[in-house]
């Protein structure tokens, strides 16, 4: 996992080990996640589509299944995934656009915060803009987060050649 590429078989186990972590990092911190308010920490692992962009994928596998923690069903679940692909799609785009790290902050924090309402209004039975007001306040430090993991394990030399 350093500047050489991956054989496909390591990315294949990496990519477990990211959706676990993933899952997991969503268990742990559950209680902030899901709610008024939610600060979802795990979110801050799209970041590594920025590094390792063999990862749009499974992260947002790993997305839509955390949110059967949520309760809110099948719908929940394909939002997730579709929001999880958006996002780390956009993080992607940041560097093959050959922009900064740091810009990465803005689809962490912007595309969950304008997506996952559009089926958590309906579900939930709450206004749209109520629900984006609600994830924006939730959905900055995660993607702080995840600039500062990618800035860091680049500084260190982990990063997936394209």
């Amino acid at each position: 996992m350093t500047k050489n590429n991956l054989k496909a078989r390591q990315k294949m186990v990496f990519s477990a080990i990211m959706m676990a972590l993933y899952i997991a990092v969503l268990f742990i911190s559950q209680g902030i996640s899901f709610g008024a308010y939610q600060m979802r920490l795990a979110t801050s692992l799209y970041g590594l589509a920025y590094l390792y962009p063999f990862l749009v994928l499974p992260i947002s596998f790993a997305n839509g299944l955390a949110n059967t923690f949520g309760g809110l069903g099948l719908i929940d679940v394909l939002g997730g995934i579709c929001a999880g692909l958006l996002t780390t799609g956009a993080v992607y785009a940041i560097r093959r656009l050959n922009l900064n790290a740091w810009w990465i902050v803005l689809p962490i924090f912007l595309i969950p915060a304008f997506v996952a309402p559009i089926w958590l209004s309906g579900l939930l039975g709450v206004p749209y803009f109520a629900l984006v007001i609600n994830l924006l306040v939730g959905q900055f430090v995660p993607g702080l987060i995840g600039a500062i993991l990618v800035k860091e394990l680049a500084k260190r030399g982990y990063k997936e050649e394209i």
